[in-house]
């Protein structure tokens, strides 16, 4: 192999060799200097971000490990914010973890570490370009975070939570890889451009193809945690720590919408007749039992996780809207419109955790929606934040997530199927309800603890920034927009 092979993965080797560093480091640290793996692991972060940004802003598509590995406009751009998320989630997970006991003792800094190593599953996902290499990815980032829900040894709910994702991720990971099998039997190939080249052939049998194709969404539905391989979310958003399920919640999502985007756009285009139809269905059932159930829930963590299966419904309208017929004039518009919301929406959930976070203290988890009662008395602040952050995900303007609902639904109706998009609507104002009465919570009823909230200066700043990143997303929301599309029409053309 030449050297020049290993330019395009410089950011994946950094993170690794720094992952590995930082574990040995750490063993030889007290826990009264445990802020040293927190502060390398941000810099590892840095470190990788300059790599990525490097490429994105030179532009082009680069292939390498024998057509395994890519790197396009579209990895480098969600590979930005995937360090971008895992670093706003470490910023607020340290004094959640440091009270909790899980950066000290027997644990250490293995908190860090495996979200490194879950980072770097992330990006090997976001760049494969081989069915292989995906699925490699996607085990080392899965593998990292059921440790990680099981981190608090001592917690039973933590580990039962822990069993539920391992079992169900397996069963998820099973389906993945059976039909992976179906269709490297069909093609003969693991590569998605070759796979891509034999559908378009029309030399294959298609009931072949579209049994690989039924595994493959019934996979890849799970990993997104949409409905009705939805099970796993609820009960492991609110069994795991806050912090863990800010892992779980954030860059994850990108993750995943990017492997939807290289596996079923990149190598299954001429089929997307048949798998734009099963993601329409999984959306709608998504936007329906998302919303609804969420309304009963007391349980902040447990609504969010409601709230997130309705959320993905969007991200699959986007993705199930870039073929019209036999025409992908719209493709650029539809995926644009739903990475555009899928990172809006991780950057919304990490300010919406981080705010629980924040009320969070030893020995009291504040996931309850009473725990959130008169946080205006207590801290107008960051009640106004956790406003924006309800409105946002409600989808009321001027913020971004009015935004990325309306682009994805421009998307929907350019495909000539306005019923969906007045569907989405519909959901969208039931799920409106539960995310107001929050706000209600907030402003309208007595605290029932008058404590002051101390919040530390690194937190305070970045939940700050990341609220009102929010507006102004909302209020500036064409440069991401554009971005994103440019990203996917270089994708696309690549």
């Amino acid at each position: 192999m030449n050297t020049i092979n290993f330019i395009p993965a410089y950011a994946e080797i950094f993170v690794t060799v720094a992952a590995c560093a930082i574990l040995l480091v750490d063993m030889f640290l007290s826990d009264a200097k445990r802020s040293l793996t927190y502060v390398l692991s941000l810099l590892t972060l840095a470190g990788a971000a300059v790599f990525s940004y490097q490429a994105y802003a030179a532009g082009g598509t680069v292939y390498t490990f024998n057509n395994m590995f890519v790197l396009d406009a579209m990895a480098n751009l969600l590979k930005l914010f995937t360090y971008l998320s895992m670093g706003i989630t470490l910023v607020y997970a340290r004094q959640y973890a440091t009270d909790r006991g899980m950066l000290s003792g027997n644990l250490g800094g293995e908190f860090y570490v495996l979200a490194l190593f879950s980072m770097l599953g992330q990006m090997v996902m976001i760049s494969g370009n081989n069915f292989l290499s995906i699925y490699l990815g996607l085990e080392l980032m899965s593998l990292s975070l059921y440790a990680l829900v099981a981190l608090r040894r001592d917690h039973a709910v933590s580990t039962e939570a822990a069993m539920k994702y391992f079992i169900l991720g397996a069963l998820a990971s099973g389906m993945l890889l059976y039909g992976i099998s179906m269709l490297y039997g069909a093609t003969g190939s693991l590569d998605l451009q070759k796979v891509a080249q034999a559908a378009y052939a029309g030399a294959i049998k298609p009931t072949i193809l579209v049994f690989g194709i039924v595994f493959l969404v019934a996979g890849l539905a799970f990993k997104l945690g949409v409905v009705p391989f939805h099970m796993w979310v609820p009960d492991v958003y609110q069994g795991a720590p806050t912090a863990v399920t800010l892992l779980l919640g954030g860059a994850p999502k990108l993750a995943a919408f990017a492997i939807c985007i290289r596996l079923l756009v990149e190598g299954l285009m001429p089929l997307a007749l048949h798998w734009q139809q099963m993601l329409v269905v999984l959306a709608v059932l998504s936007l329906a039992i998302g919303n609804l159930t969420a309304i009963a829930q007391s349980n902040l963590k447990r609504m969010l996780a409601y709230s997130t299966i309705a959320q993905m419904g969007f991200v699959l309208l986007g993705l199930a809207s870039g073929v019209v017929g036999i025409s992908n004039a719209n493709a650029v518009d539809a995926y644009g419109s739903a990475m555009f919301y899928a990172i809006t929406y991780v950057l919304t959930t990490l300010a919406s955790f981080g705010l629980i976070m924040l009320l969070a203290r030893a020995g009291f988890e504040a996931d309850e929606l009473a725990d959130f009662k008169g946080l205006s008395k207590r801290n107008p602040w960051f009640a106004l934040m956790m406003t924006v952050v309800m409105f946002s995900l409600a989808g009321i303007p001027p913020l971004v997530g009015f935004w990325s609902k309306l682009a994805v639904l421009q998307a929907v109706v350019n495909t000539q199927q306005v019923w969906l998009a007045v569907l989405a609507v519909l959901f969208s104002l039931i799920g409106a309800f539960y995310y107001l009465r929050v706000v209600k919570c907030i402003w309208f009823d007595e605290p029932a603890d008058q404590n002051a909230i101390g919040v530390p200066g690194d937190m305070r700043f970045v939940l700050s920034i990341n609220g009102l990143g929010l507006l102004v997303l909302g209020l500036f929301p064409g440069p991401l927009l554009n971005a994103c599309s440019a990203a996917i029409a270089r994708m696309l053309s690549a």
